[in-house]
């Protein structure tokens, strides 16, 4: 079964990501923060897609996709980023980061599912 991580502290995205990636049969993980997710994408390196937010606190999504770029043994893992900032500079700043897709929020549940179906297919 896939496993995905999402980095969001807002709880309601939270809620709506896990849903989703439940819905389609994956097993979710849900970190509150950047730092979060990278310490348990470090420590258990058994995920298949991380989802996450930009603005978070102690770590953002920026600071976690340079972070996992950077690192051998993660540096292919696909990542969504989701984020209110929807700037054509920063969506673009964000891909140029290594980010695999970008998705908006408010986020759209058919949007959010067939990202997570590209990734994991792009992963194989």
């Amino acid at each position: 079964m896939k496993r995905i991580l999402i980095a969001e502290d807002d709880r309601i995205s939270q809620r709506l990501t896990k849903t989703v990636v439940e819905s389609l049969g994956y097993t979710a993980f849900v970190s509150p923060n950047g730092q979060h997710a990278y310490e348990a994408l470090k420590a258990e390196n058994e995920f298949d897609l991380l989802v996450t937010d930009i603005m978070m606190p102690v770590m953002d999504g920026r600071r976690l996709i340079q972070n996992l770029r950077e690192d051998p043994e993660l540096c292919g893992l696909p990542v969504i980023i989701m984020s209110a900032v929807v700037g054509i500079a920063d969506i673009a700043s964000l891909l140029r980061l290594g980010a695999t897709r970008f998705l908006a929020k408010p986020l759209v549940q058919e949007e959010l599912e067939e990202s997570i179906a590209r990734c994991l297919v792009m992963q194989h």
